[in-house]
């Protein structure tokens, strides 16, 4: 599973995760846990909504966020 944080034209970002990222044949992407960035619920769903589907049409893009599992190899100047 992975988070991903995503962006609507004039809304804030909406974090989640979702099981597989979408393809290019997809129209929709389902967010699991969505919730604003900083942890939040978001103020326009209902307080026991666990999944959201999202046009991807409606999306500008979707920043997927490295997982605990994944190393992140950055540069270094000793």
């Amino acid at each position: 599973m992975a988070s991903v944080l995503v962006h609507i034209p004039n809304e804030e970002p909406i974090l989640g995760e979702v099981e597989q990222l979408p393809a290019l044949t997809d129209t929709i992407i389902i967010l699991k846990n969505p919730r604003k960035r900083d942890g939040k619920d978001l103020p326009y769903l209902e307080a026991n909504v666990t999944s959201i589907l999202l046009p991807l049409a409606r999306t500008s893009y979707i920043e997927v966020m490295p997982t605990s599992d994944e190393e992140i190899i950055t540069f270094v100047r000793e």
